[in-house]
């Protein structure tokens, strides 16, 4: 399956159901035309273990929120954000938060309802030159009606694996 979003395929490569997080799909959150990007993945764990690895291979700044934690980083989890273990305190913080992140959402199927879903479609119009990317992970991607639209979604399975071939003078996958 493939995802386009402003007439370029948007690839996340698939592996038995899990999603493969490599530098590629990395750059593709980076390059989403929105702030808030979803990702399916049946392996949510072996997932954020990836996240970690790039994350600390990288340098890149990854940030983890649970419930239970709030907001931490991924490079070195003992580092949390305090005050963050309410979504919408969360939020606030990513919204007020000048630095580039992309931070990445688990067990947050619960929250998604007034007052966070104003704060996500105010982050959602955000534009900055400081990247800031939102990425929902979850094993099924559902939201209200409300943010539904301003989420991106990366479809796992995009035939990254495909090699490209020559039609009418131009390569293709």
């Amino acid at each position: 399956m493939q995802s386009f979003r402003g007439g370029v395929p948007v690839e996340v490569m698939q592996e038995s159901a899990s999603v493969q997080v490599t530098p590629r799909l990395f750059e593709q959150i980076l390059n989403a035309e929105g702030n808030l990007v979803g990702i399916e993945t049946a392996q949510l764990g072996d997932t954020l273990e990836q996240f970690r690895q790039l994350a600390m291979r990288s340098g890149q700044s990854v940030y983890l929120w649970d419930p239970e934690n709030g907001i931490a980083a991924l490079r070195q989890s003992e580092m949390r954000i305090p005050g963050s273990k309410r979504l919408n305190d969360a939020l606030r913080f990513i919204l007020q938060s000048m630095q580039f992140a992309v931070y990445l959402l688990i067990d947050f199927d619960d929250q998604i309802k007034p007052p966070n879903t104003a704060l996500l479609r105010r982050f959602a119009r955000v534009r900055t030159g400081n990247q800031r990317k939102i990425v929902f992970l979850s094993r099924r991607l559902a939201f209200p009606e409300e943010i539904e639209g301003l989420v991106e979604r990366l479809i796992a399975g995009a035939g990254s694996n495909e090699r490209p071939r020559l039609r009418d003078g131009r390569w293709v996958r």
